[in-house]
């Protein structure tokens, strides 16, 4: 058989992150019933980017988790029903609205950021502090990547 070599730290860095992800698409639906039991799972990370970077236009957070606006529109809609999202306008752009956190989603959220950050404690606690810092810091060049990849890819899908 010719051809391509198997690169053996390829195969590992898939099956461990194939693992790695169904393991958090598992804990995402976990954590969003906690924040609320009616919330969808893939709402967490919208939950997640309003309280890190506050509020945002709707397009912008279609943009960040890599969802249409008929896809984002639908979510909001179901976290304004729950209370945990609100819509004002932009005053930047009477148009458009501006979707932030009410203080009830922002309590619930933060609520239960706060336990799951102290189960990764546990879960990482004979792990050395620059292990950790060397883990979060190859996750983000991964992330990074991926997202200058993906705006890539739409940039030329536009120009086509």
């Amino acid at each position: 058989m010719g051809g391509i070599g198997v690169d053996h730290a390829f195969l590992a860095l898939e099956r461990e992150l194939a693992v790695f992800l169904r393991r958090a698409r598992a804990a995402s639906g976990e954590l969003a019933r906690e924040v609320h039991p009616e919330l969808e799972s893939a709402a967490y990370g919208l939950l997640m980017r309003l309280e890190d970077a506050g509020a945002q236009r709707a397009t912008e957070l279609a943009g960040f988790v890599g969802v249409g606006k008929a896809t984002m529109s639908r979510q909001l809609r179901a976290l304004e029903g729950l209370g945990l999202v609100t819509r004002t306008p932009d005053p930047a752009d009477g148009r458009a609205f501006l979707v932030e956190l009410t203080e009830e989603g922002r309590s619930r959220f933060r609520a239960v950021r706060g336990a799951r950050r102290a189960r990764y404690a546990r879960r990482l606690a004979a792990w050395e502090r620059s292990e950790v810092a060397e883990l979060a810091r190859l996750l983000h060049r991964l992330n990074a990547e991926q997202e200058a990849d993906d705006r890539g890819q739409a940039a030329r899908a536009a120009q086509e």
